[in-house]
């Protein structure tokens, strides 16, 4: 069995900026501590080659939302992203209205720069808050403190965001259950649109995984967890993610495009794309090379590996994404974004609807409750083995453990 595509998915846009004051120690993502001033002009010059040359991936297909992450997006001066947008323009078509979000760290905010960034067509701002307590912004190596928490998220006001998101971490070292539910109260009374709240884990390569601290126990995260959503939903912020909340109508959309398996262009020190290329009927994974200094020497490609999802493998990738939804997806997206046919899932997910798992097949694709709650044990339905034509194609060894809260 091989993918047919007829068309292709949503295109979205991610724009890696690697750099950032200091290394946070539970911080898995690809950011270096900036030593002394960053060359934006070069930064600029290697964005704009490296879109050029994925260009031939996407001919044709216009960009839907553009995120800017991190490291410490700003860091970087209104005038570098007004240059950028303009070059990538030039380059490509961006859907009018498109959603475009900058992360911004409290710590680096500027009132002129947010005008600045509102100026040059970013139009929705995520603070990386963590948290509203002194004492555990020092203890997660944020340079931040909570009243420049408070600024930031004026200063964004005051340059004409009305989209704003705060990312918020419970599970903290040491954290009572008082302490997070403080933490989100303080987050729901700032009346922001989205709220990104999520538990502390600890990741491989970080300090904190080679020196853990002190987390809470299980029962007193679940007790902080279920408390939370209550407040949360008492607050009018639906969860449509697994640690996502928002007002109404105020979902990101291009985090909505990643989890229904839609297309992404990355761009930047090791940004990963995800793109269906229909001319050949295959799905392709890439990433570009990690080290700023690496990435900026234009006297060679920018691509560090391209691989291809092999067949077996895309009903758990599709599903990896999707059911982190609550409410699912409809089921055909699975044929437009796979490019498989969705009757091949059928006795998988009545197996799974057996055990309480999932529910609303054969309209949707979705988890129960209890389905999103052990979201592995759901997962665990489509490996390959589970199909008839992908038996004995893929270990159920490299399930991708996905974090619960």
């Amino acid at each position: 069995m091989q993918p047919l595509f007829t068309d292709n998915p949503p295109l979205s846009l991610y724009i890696h900026i690697p750099w950032c004051v200091k290394k946070c120690p539970y911080c898995d993502f690809n950011s270096h501590a900036v030593k002394g001033e960053i060359d934006e002009q070069a930064y600029l010059e290697a964005l704009t080659l490296d879109l050029q040359q994925d260009l031939p991936l996407i001919w044709g297909r216009r960009i839907n939302s553009i995120f800017i992450g991190g490291g410490t997006p700003s860091l970087l001066s209104p005038e570098f992203y007004e240059q950028l947008f303009s070059n990538i323009r030039s380059l490509i078509l961006i859907q009018p209205g498109a959603e475009i979000t900058l992360e911004a760290n409290p710590g680096t905010a500027e009132a002129s720069r947010f005008l600045g960034y509102f100026q040059s067509g970013i139009n929705r701002i995520s603070l990386g808050v963590q948290s509203f307590d002194d004492q555990q912004l020092q203890s997660l190596g944020r340079i931040h403190n909570s009243s420049q928490v408070f600024k930031a998220y004026d200063m964004a006001l005051n340059a004409g965001f009305k989209r704003i998101n705060l990312d918020l971490m419970y599970g903290l070292p040491q954290q009572s259950v008082e302490q997070g539910l403080h933490d989100l109260q303080q987050a729901i009374n700032l009346k922001p649109q989205h709220i990104s709240w999520y538990q502390l884990t600890l990741e491989p390569n970080t300090v904190f995984y080679a020196n853990p601290p002190q987390i809470p126990e299980e029962d007193s995260l679940e007790t902080l967890m279920n408390l939370g959503l209550e407040r949360l939903q008492q607050n009018d912020y639906h969860r449509y993610e697994v640690s996502a909340f928002c007002q109404s109508g105020e979902e990101s959309r291009h985090n909505l495009n990643y989890w229904q398996f839609g297309d992404y262009l990355g761009i930047g020190a090791g940004a990963h794309s995800k793109i269906t290329y229909a001319l050949k009927q295959q799905i392709l994974r890439r990433h570009k090379f990690k080290q700023p200094r690496s990435y900026m020497d234009n006297s060679r490609a920018y691509l560090a590996a391209e691989t291809e999802i092999e067949t077996q493998e895309i009903p758990l990738e599709f599903m990896l994404n999707a059911l982190r939804l609550i409410k699912g997806v409809p089921v055909d997206l699975f044929a437009k974004h796979s490019g498989l046919p969705a009757n091949m899932l059928d006795k998988v997910i009545r197996n799974a609807q057996k055990k309480g798992l999932m529910e609303n097949w054969p309209m949707r694709i979705q988890t129960t409750a209890l389905g999103l709650n052990y979201l592995n044990d759901t997962l665990s339905y489509f490996f390959s083995e589970e199909f008839e034509p992908f038996k004995n194609t893929l270990s159920k060894e490299n399930i991708i453990q996905i974090k619960q809260i």
